[in-house]
C-alpha cells in the first residue's frame, strides 16, 4: 500500500443489495490495495432495527422491531476519495439512513 492517508469504510447492507453496494463502493474507488482492486471483506449477520414515525423504511414497518439478513462489508479507501465512496454508497443502497463507520488508518 502506498504512503498516502488510508481510511476503511464499513457499511451493513442487507445481503440482497451487498453486491451492488460492494461494484458502487470499487467503482468509486474504493478496495484498491497495490496492483489489485476492488478488494473488500464482509461478515453475515443480523442487523436489527425498529422504525420510528417519520421514517420511511424499505423493510418493516413503523413501530414494529425487524431483524434482516445483513452483510458487514468493509474496504480500504485513500481518505480522499472517502466522501465519493460514500456518495455512491448512499446512491444504491436500500435503507433511507445507511449504517456506516469510517475509521483512520495507520502507515508503517
Amino acid at each position: 500500500m502506498s504512503r498516502k492517508p488510508h481510511v476503511k469504510i464499513v457499511v451493513y447492507v442487507p445481503e440482497a443489495d451487498a453486491d451492488a453496494v460492494r461494484e458502487a463502493m470499487g467503482e468509486a474507488g474504493a478496495g484498491r490495495l497495490g496492483n489489485y482492486s476492488f478488494c473488500s471483506f464482509s461478515v453475515k449477520g443480523t442487523g436489527r432495527f425498529r422504525p420510528e414515525t417519520g421514517a420511511t423504511p424499505a423493510i418493516g414497518a413503523v413501530g414494529k422491531p425487524e431483524e434482516v439478513a445483513e452483510e458487514r462489508i468493509e474496504v480500504v479507501c485513500e481518505r480522499a476519495r472517502a466522501a465519493q465512496v460514500i456518495e455512491a454508497i448512499k446512491r444504491v443502497h436500500p435503507y433511507e439512513e445507511v449504517a456506516l463507520d469510517v475509521y483512520p488508518l495507520e502507515s508503517f
